[in-house]
């Protein structure tokens, strides 16, 4: 962060660690194309074996690694259904269907918590040639326009048993899914076991400069090797932004506790209800956004706008306690006036 500037626009603002620029610079790196850069095979297999997957692929993005995962699901003319929020269908340019020609459906939810029965009463039959199927769910863990939302363990297991006698596959948007295990207490492992396919990004909460994982079956990772191929993702002696990753599972991985701890503080200090926080988000609502916004960027805070009476705050690694007394200060002063 420049100096004095209190960020907390995302997750995603963070920069690299000296130590994890060192870990960059001494990568040993190969053609990963041909599947030959060192760092990058055993980021792939160190990730696979954490969520308890045959295999996985380094690829550019998150939502590269969204829409891939879903094309290993879902064939053209089928569907994908999700939260009406879900980053998938808000965030990602409508790519499954520019892309895939994979059409989407919603469900409402409660500020982006998982409901299997709601979700299950929705699906569509593949055996009915007058709708379009339903071939898999997308669920997102934990849920950014749900603030930070983790899902429950429960909601997660009731649509996995289901989605086995079903033929649905899930589909796993694990962007922050670090800082739902985190939050929660349930493995990496657990949540892994309860998607066919899932992504999982490094550049939030783990503050790596670029990069996600997608993790699969073996079968499913050899197809989407090709999908990335295709989508102009296939990188050379990228190791050096593998090493990068690595660095981050071994040394920011284990801190993440003290982003949801921040954001704890965060909310006490500006007066929302801490039960509201789940993780790293603070929302601060009937606010007018734009000028609280633009007041607190003229005092070194950045802060996110998420509609014109809500702001967002996102605690991170590159934010300590005195960033946080310092951004409560000026945001108090500016929701006192």
């Amino acid at each position: 962060m420049a100096e004095g500037l209190v960020d907390l626009r995302s997750d995603t603002v963070t920069r690299p660690t000296e130590g994890m620029r060192r870990a960059m610079a001494e990568a040993e790196v190969g053609d990963d194309v041909y599947a030959e850069d060192p760092a990058v095979r055993a980021l792939e297999e160190r990730v696979a074996a954490m969520f308890g997957h045959e295999a996985a692929l380094f690829v550019p993005s998150g939502t590269m690694g969204n829409q891939i995962g879903m094309r290993l699901v879902c064939e053209p003319g089928q569907e994908i259904l999700c939260d009406a929020d879900a980053h998938v269908v808000t965030y990602e340019m409508g790519a499954a269907a520019a892309i895939f020609g994979i059409s989407t459906r919603t469900v409402v939810s409660d500020r982006g918590r998982l409901d299997a029965d709601a979700l299950v009463a929705q699906v569509r039959p593949r055996d009915d040639w007058h709708l379009t199927a339903t071939a898999a769910i997308a669920v997102e863990n934990t849920h950014n326009r749900g603030f930070g939302r983790v899902q429950p363990l429960g909601e997660l297991e009731k649509l996995w048993d289901w989605s086995r006698g079903a033929g649905v596959a899930v589909h796993l948007d694990g962007a922050r899914i670090w800082n739902a295990s985190a939050a929660s207490g349930v493995d990496l492992a657990t949540y892994g076991r309860l998607a066919d396919t899932a992504s999982v990004c490094f550049s939030k909460g783990l503050g790596t400069p670029v990069g996600s994982v997608l993790v699969a079956s073996a079968e499913r990772i050899a197809q989407a090797r090709l999908w990335r191929k295709r989508l102009g993702g296939g990188m050379r002696q990228v190791g050096v932004l593998a090493a990068a990753c690595l660095y981050a599972l071994d040394h920011h991985l284990p801190r993440l506790g003290e982003d949801h701890e921040h954001a704890q503080l965060l909310a006490k200090l500006l007066g929302v209800d801490p039960a509201a926080v789940e993780t790293n988000m603070v929302v601060v609502d009937d606010v007018p956004a734009p000028l609280i916004a633009e007041a607190a960027k003229a005092q070194g805070v950045l802060v996110g706008q998420v509609s014109p009476r809500r702001i967002r705050l996102v605690t991170h690694l590159d934010v300590d306690r005195a960033g946080i007394e310092r951004a409560a200060e000026v945001l108090n002063g500016l929701l006192d006036r």
